[in-house]
């Protein structure tokens, strides 16, 4: 599994679905693991198989026209119970980024310390982005971490996104908390010296 993010550029998985909290995206029954792996066959469990396991037919997941590193979705994503498990699954289902033009502040940290980067659009270029993916379902979205910008490649529109300066750097290094801190330890240990 991938950590680092700067550049992503992929066709996208189009959720229209308002309000999609945790318990939609993994379901508690699924919750029972502690190491990351294998959340990714549960993402949407309820959603993308009937109860006897078979895929239903009508579920994006389950569409081979749609796939891809990037996954869309309508406001309000990851909602209700502060599981870190869903940032989990969506990262282990092979999604690296989420777009949405509102997520659960919750969700949101989960998603950045888990290397899923969500990002946050307009109204509008959600509704351009539904658009192209309906209209092309070949069409790209280019990501760019560092200038912090998504650009909709088919539809042509540009949007410039906030994230944490921290949380940036993170992702652009595949650090968690700790790698952060190893990496400087130089300048932690310059300035115990200078203060000791």
């Amino acid at each position: 599994m991938s950590k680092s993010i700067n550049k992503v550029t992929s066709t996208a998985v189009p959720l229209q679905q308002e309000n999609v909290d945790t318990d939609q995206i993994i379901p508690a029954r699924f919750l029972k693991a502690t190491s990351r792996e294998g959340f990714g066959e549960n993402l949407f469990r309820d959603w993308r198989f009937n109860s006897d396991g078979t895929p239903k037919k009508d579920f994006v997941l389950n569409n081979p026209a749609y796939s891809g590193k990037i996954l869309v979705a309508e406001k309000n994503f990851g909602c209700g119970s502060s599981r870190e498990h869903a940032a989990w699954a969506i990262k282990d289902y092979g999604f690296d980024v989420v777009v949405s033009s509102f997520f659960a502040d919750i969700f949101k940290n989960n998603a950045l310390n888990n290397f899923l980067l969500p990002i946050t659009v307009s109204e509008e270029f959600l509704a351009e982005a539904f658009a192209s993916i309906r209209q092309n379902p070949g069409a790209t979205f280019t990501v760019d971490l560092e200038a912090q910008t998504i650009s909709n490649d088919f539809g042509g529109q540009t949007e410039k996104f906030g994230i944490n300066n921290y949380k940036k750097t993170c992702l652009l290094n595949g650090y968690d908390d700790i790698d952060y801190l190893l990496s400087i330890r130089g300048e932690i240990e310059n300035f115990e010296k200078a203060h000791a």
